[in-house]
């Protein structure tokens, strides 16, 4: 048995997957608290992230923790928020993986060369570019494609 699964983790190394497991609510209800995912470490070394992605990323204010967001914002877009709703380059977002939307407005801001602007999914209870600003691409560690773990998670991401 310990040899299966020492050949599976060999299997994720070479894809470049790797383990992590989410702290917080601010990806419900997609990705809940204490769940494992996937991380694709070789995603943005081969391509750009793109917007409506799941990122990981470690960010100034929990060295040691990985960050779970979505991509809204790429380099160049305006972004403002109204009333908890995105406006991107002058157009309101169709969102549907948002649930917990908040009543929050940011006034319009555009994404610096190099960086991207994340929200969590649950708008309600999410600490994101909203409150500490954009992720710089130096900070990604690739891009969270499957859930593990619930098995009531079990599949890819979106």
């Amino acid at each position: 048995m310990w040899q299966f699964a020492l050949l599976v983790l060999l299997l994720f190394a070479i894809m470049g997957l790797r383990p992590g497991q989410v702290s917080g609510l601010s990806m419900e209800p997609r990705i809940d608290e204490d769940e494992y995912v996937l991380i694709n470490a070789l995603a943005y070394r081969l391509g750009e992230p793109q917007r409506g992605d799941i990122v990981a990323f470690r960010h100034e204010r929990s060295a040691p923790s990985v960050y779970l967001k979505r991509v809204i914002g790429l380099p160049g877009d305006r972004i403002r928020i109204e009333r908890g709703h995105v406006v991107l380059n002058g157009l309101e977002q169709p969102e549907p993986y948002v649930q917990f939307r908040d009543e929050r407005s940011s006034a319009e801001t555009v994404v610096p060369p190099g960086a991207y602007y994340v929200l969590g999914d649950n708008r309600a209870n999410s600490d994101d570019s909203r409150t500490w600003g954009f992720v710089p691409v130096a900070d990604l560690i690739g891009r969270a494609v499957f859930g593990v773990w619930p098995l009531g998670h079990f599949g890819t991401l979106k």
